[in-house]
């Protein structure tokens, strides 16, 4: 049967202790214990929408309140306990009283802990008109999440409570007298948590119209109250013969044992063990290495130097077989690489010189001026995209052809990417092709326009592409000259590639079945905060060539601003969610600190003269220099 997994789950809590000392093999499987000594028949039961008219409650559970061999406790309690012994326990009803024409905002509102609604009818408060559970929000919030505007999704919640509620007619219910056993098998079998309480019930459980509620009992009431009862019965048992109380206990460790083993035979548990075996050999090989202080490190710290940086971009390359996050392997490189360096390269005596030290501050002055630009950049993104700011551009998204629409997102892409930088364009267009375009192999051809796109684009501004902006920052270009020589070669390769690539694309009328909502005009406060956003990121090139400041000032400098303003926009609100502290909280912080372990590890290979040494090994041995651009 289908629900049989719950009910041999309850069985197994109840009777695994007393099982376990008196099977004569070891742990025997519940499920066939129970079927060989039923006590008790199968009997019918209602069925809810959701469950096989076919299906019977399973006996099994029943069965332990009238067995003594399986049963540990004595008779009304435990499996056996009357429903009324359940509800005097729990010490409240089980559910709040809600009229019909209470919204469902404010019936949430009211429901207590672990409680449901009971939901009676306006004019005759005795008439019970059905029950409002978990499921019956569930139900409701599925509804509410296919809402096109904002304000169609405010009406559910400030729907009536009865329009989401199941019908008094589904219910089922349980009587004073029924046993804990009875109520697990009917909800089990119903595939529900909660039954009400009445004095009679109806043929198999069912609910008579008219009948008086005494109270709503809960699947997590029960099982605590069975729980509790079998512990104590347990305890009990467990003084009067002292040997009971390890051997079951003995025998489910034995049982761990062996399923220990079985997992170890996995391909994938095997591949995992051998990742920390090699990981935890290396990393004890090498704090002994560099803790003893050997010689084989001074004469050796070139060839050590490399083997780290090596060792690194390996783990960084095959992130996804290592399961190692790539910003603490650049982290642990970078350290690496950098005690080495100031310990036991050259002339060094185990203890880093003020030279390195100095060495040390500057390039780490040079690296926390990109981390610093992207960690503002990233967080004024943020702030615009938790007001709904992109609304600016998916309302300009009307066209329901595709090849329309393929050339509408890729100059969208193209010109975002100059002002966003095109990592953060490419997240922010992907996830709109998600809702936008339902077939999965026109998605990835219009994945792939945005890539190209993105990256065509972020070529002409400096603030475009983290590579173009650490070239900036480093004074290495300049802003008017990058944008006037390298704008006509990118939208040449962005319309060029636009070209290519449409004529893959086959028109049908596969984007009605799209699930962006429909373009609604963006709310004055999230215009606001749009428009200041674009206008910090568009205003760092001019404030960086007016000032002569460096650029991650400026970007600092524009999400103050920011910051201050939505500061003051929501100055009377509760919620944090569209203030920059949220924003700053769901940034990607391991992708900045990657590019700090990164930049770090490339500036000591340089301080160390290694990259010169590269470079010059490459220049004499490849006959192009076009083939080390390549």
């Amino acid at each position: 049967m289908t629900k049989r997994v719950l009910s041999q789950l309850v069985v197994s809590a109840a009777s695994l202790s007393l099982t376990a000392a008196f099977a004569p093999s070891g742990l025997t499987n519940i499920a066939q214990l129970s079927s060989n000594n039923h006590h008790a028949t199968r009997i019918s039961a209602p069925l809810s929408s959701s469950a096989n008219s076919d299906e019977v409650i399973d006996a099994d559970i029943i069965a332990l309140s009238t067995n003594p061999t399986l049963n540990l406790t004595p008779e009304g309690y435990g499996f056996s306990s009357p429903i009324s012994r359940v509800m005097k326990e729990s010490g409240k009803s089980g559910y709040y009283r809600a009229k019909s024409s209470e919204s469902v905002v404010d019936v949430m509102g009211k429901i207590g802990k672990n409680e449901v609604a009971l939901v009676f009818d306006e004019e005759n408060d005795k008439e019970l008109m059905g029950i409002f559970t978990d499921f019956d929000f569930i139900r409701l919030s599925t509804e509410q999440a296919r809402s096109r505007t904002e304000e169609e999704s405010a009406t559910f919640m400030a729907a009536p409570v009865s329009s989401f509620m199941t019908s008094a007619d589904k219910l089922i219910c349980v009587e004073p007298t029924s046993t804990a056993s009875q109520a697990v098998a009917i909800m089990t079998n119903n595939n529900v948590r909660h039954t009400v309480l009445v004095d009679k019930c109806g043929p198999n459980f069912s609910f008579v119209p008219g009948t008086s509620v005494n109270g709503v009992v809960s699947m997590e009431a029960l099982l605590r109250l069975i729980q509790s009862d079998n512990r104590l019965s347990y305890d009990k048992l467990s003084q009067k013969f002292p040997g009971l109380a390890n051997k079951p206990i003995e025998q489910m460790r034995e049982e761990l044992k062996s399923q220990a083993n079985a997992l170890a035979n996995n391909e994938e548990t095997a591949k995992k063990d051998i990742i920390r075996v090699g990981t935890a050999i290396l990393g004890a090989g090498s704090i002994a290495l560099y803790a003893s202080q050997s010689a084989w490190l001074s004469s050796h710290a070139e060839l050590a130097m490399i083997a780290i940086f090596v060792l690194g971009y390996i783990g960084i390359i095959f992130e996804e077989v290592f399961e190692f996050n790539k910003a603490a392997v650049a982290l642990l490189m970078s350290t690496g690489l950098w005690v080495t360096y100031a310990d036991f390269y050259g002339e060094s005596t185990g203890i880093a010189s003020a030279n390195v030290l100095e060495q040390l501050k500057e390039q780490l002055s040079e690296v926390s001026d990109i981390c610093f630009f992207l960690l503002a950049a990233s967080a004024i993104v943020e702030v615009v995209d938790a007001h709904q700011g992109f609304k600016v551009v998916t309302n300009l998204i009307t066209t329901k052809s595709k090849k329309g629409l393929f050339w509408v997102i890729g100059f969208l892409t193209f010109f975002l990417s100059a002002i966003l930088n095109n990592l953060t364009v490419t997240i922010v267009m992907v996830s709109l092709l998600r809702k936008l375009v339902p077939n999965d192999d026109d998605r990835r051809l219009f994945g792939a326009m945005v890539v190209v796109a993105a990256n065509a684009g972020g070529v002409w501004t400096p603030i475009g592409d983290v590579t173009t902006t650490m070239l900036w920052i480093n004074n290495n270009l300049s802003t008017i000259p990058t944008v006037t020589e390298l704008f006509l070669p990118s939208i040449v390769c962005l319309v060029a590639s636009l070209f290519f690539l449409v004529n893959n694309i086959e028109e049908d009328s596969s984007l009605a079945e799209s699930t962006l909502p429909p373009p609604s005009p963006l709310a004055p406060r999230g215009q606001v905060v749009f428009w200041t956003g674009i206008a910090s990121l568009l205003a760092v090139p001019v404030f960086a060539e007016l000032t002569g400041l460096p650029p991650y000032l400026a970007m600092l400098t524009g999400l103050g601003a920011i910051w201050t303003m939505t500061d003051i926009i929501h100055m009377d609100d509760e919620e944090e969610e569209m203030k920059v502290p949220a924003a700053l909280a769901k940034l990607d912080t391991s992708g900045i600190l990657f590019f700090l372990g990164i930049l770090m590890s490339i500036g000591v290979l340089d301080k160390s003269g290694l990259l010169k040494e590269l470079a010059q090994f490459l220049n004499d041995n490849l006959p192009s220099q076009d083939i080390i651009a390549t």
